[in-house]
């Protein structure tokens, strides 16, 4: 499927998901920033993917991302990370949602499992009553030590400091 198949709009995802329900197909979603994408993130969206048939990801806007991370971020634009995410095999559906998280878009596409990365504790998932109370569960994946965007932009800000 081409790239650009894969972006849709939460509206147009709503028919996509049912379609795949109807076919028996589970369905996992995950969301984040997805700023600089790194190994890290493309081994715990294959982890993700594993867990059942159709991936879909949730990609914080610029707006969302700024209320969440500060004025500075993101580094790469919205348009630039739902695409980037949308060319990976593990990816079926990316989207992008403004809003500050993820609960009213997992309303709508009731997954079976909702995945977070393992820097999260089970207190910290503010998604676990709505997943839940529509029959999904979450599933709390592995994170690969030593990648964060946050220490990738340290690193180039070490990297070029003025002498």
């Amino acid at each position: 499927m081409a790239i650009e198949n894969k972006i849709k709009t939460i509206k147009q995802l709503i028919p996509i998901v049912r379609k795949l329900k109807k076919q028996n197909k589970k369905i996992i979603t995950t969301n984040g920033v997805f700023d600089i994408l790194h190994v890290g993130h493309v081994r715990y969206l294959e982890a993700a993917k594993k867990l059942g048939d159709a991936l879909i990801v949730g990609v914080n806007s610029d707006n969302s991302v700024k209320l969440n991370k500060g004025p500075k971020r993101p580094i790469n634009d919205e348009k630039s990370r739902v695409f980037i995410l949308a060319g990976l095999e593990s990816v079926d559906y990316a989207f992008l949602f403004d809003e500050k998280d993820p609960r009213k878009w997992l309303e709508k596409i009731k997954p079976h499992i909702h995945v977070k990365a393992g820097d999260y504790k089970p207190n910290q998932i503010i998604e676990k009553d709505v997943v839940e109370k529509n029959n999904g569960k979450i599933v709390i994946a592995k994170i690969e030590k030593g990648y964060s965007t946050t220490a990738i932009i340290s690193k180039i800000l070490d990297l070029h400091k003025s002498k």
